[in-house]
């Protein structure tokens, strides 16, 4: 339990006040109500400002985390045969700026994203606030139908980004965001620019590994062979395995594998 708590820590309520201040300041506001989110905080505590901002304050408890998962990661893609390609950020300030960024890459190259709005510094916390879109689903939240509709959407996007020299790391069913018809993506992590190429392949992987409890192997893998090649999804067969033991990921492995080598032969 101690661990858990370890890794689902929380910040103290006078420094997320003092965040709340700083918004109300920033943004010019009377009163700034906030509203807490029921997720993780393993890596933030994420929270509404006025229905309006999408809040993650980042503590250095969150940033030593952060590198925890990197290093476990890291050792999981030398597993699967490649040399590790995920990136620490040195400070909850880095973690921020960073998502920022992405964010801001991800909607230059027309893939859909919440609109980045600034990342600064409050109390020693790395503070990202971002638009909040309210009325927004995960891919978990629709019917399978609605999912097989939408996937091929998933796979453009993703091999946008790829085309474009960028790479998600972190895609997994929470972290797609579907309201009126479109998708959002969320929460990119940091990766080596010269781990680009297993980076794609974990990503692809990752995609397959999200869409597959909600609407089977065989549909997954067709979505996806209509942006990328057999060999894309060879390359990305080797990392299914890796992607199935992260808690945030479980799926028939073996039935992808089964698709994928279906259509190289």
């Amino acid at each position: 339990m101690a661990f858990r708590r370890f890794f689902r820590g929380t910040v103290d309520w006078d420094r997320l006040e003092a965040v709340a201040v700083e918004l109300t300041r920033r943004y010019d506001q009377p009163v700034m109500r906030v509203e807490f989110l029921d997720a993780d905080n393993w890596l933030s505590t994420p929270f509404v400002a006025n229905e309006r901002w999408f809040v993650k304050a980042i503590s250095r408890q969150n940033s030593l985390v952060h590198a925890l998962f990197t290093g476990a990661r890291n050792l999981g893609a030398f597993s699967s045969g490649t040399e590790g390609f995920f990136e620490h950020f040195g400070t909850p300030l880095d973690m921020a700026r960073h998502e920022l960024e992405a964010t801001r890459r991800m909607r230059e190259i027309g893939v859909a994203a919440p609109e980045p709005i600034e990342a600064f510094e409050v109390e020693e916390l790395g503070v990202l606030v971002m638009e909040y879109l309210p009325d927004f689903r995960t891919l978990e939240d629709l019917e399978p139908d609605a999912v097989v509709e939408i996937a091929p959407q998933l796979f453009a996007a993703l091999s946008t980004m790829h085309a474009h020299g960028l790479v998600h790391g972190d895609l997994r069913a929470e972290n797609v965001l579907v309201q009126d018809g479109d998708l959002y993506f969320i929460d990119a992590t940091n990766v080596r620019e010269d781990g680009l190429e297993g980076a794609r392949a974990y990503d692809l992987a990752s995609a397959l590994g999200a869409l597959v409890p909600l609407i089977g192997a065989r549909e997954a893998v067709e979505a996806a062979s209509g942006h990328y090649s057999t060999d894309d999804l060879l390359d990305a067969r080797e990392f299914l395995d890796f992607v199935n033991i992260r808690p945030d990921h479980d799926f028939d492995a073996a039935a992808v594998k089964g698709e994928i080598e279906r259509r190289a032969s």
